[in-house]
């Protein structure tokens, strides 16, 4: 499985951005995708996943502000950033995993198959 992610770059405070994880070599559709970020000196944090089935999360710090979305006839999975905060500043990373449970889907140890990041820079 090969997850190539796009997007990321320079962003003002309060601008939008909206990253890409594109997937190959797996039956997407049967995948839990999750978006996860690591800032300097923090612990990776999941941002948002979202399972086969639709069911979404999102981390207390980017409710309301970011929204994931999955295009399975693209094999690809979005995630759009609005009103972006200095703090939202980090690499990002795509995750996919076909065996995971919903209780787990916020531990970024369930998943077998990662992207390379994309490093996010919220400027303002």
């Amino acid at each position: 499985v090969q997850l190539v992610v796009a997007g990321g770059g320079l962003a003002q405070l309060g601008a939008p951005l909206r990253l890409s994880c594109e997937a190959a070599g797996c039956s997407f559709r049967r995948y839990t995708l999750g978006w996860f970020r690591l800032a300097p000196g923090l612990v990776r944090e999941s941002v948002s996943p979202i399972t086969f089935s639709g069911h979404t999360y999102y981390g207390d710090t980017v409710k309301g502000r970011f929204t994931i979305a999955r295009d399975n006839a693209k094999n690809t999975v979005y995630l759009q950033m609005n009103r972006l905060k200095p703090e939202d500043t980090a690499v990002y990373y795509c995750a996919a995993d076909r065996q995971a449970i919903l209780s787990s889907i916020r531990d970024p140890n369930t998943y077998d198959y990662w992207g390379q990041g994309t490093a996010v820079t919220v400027a303002g």
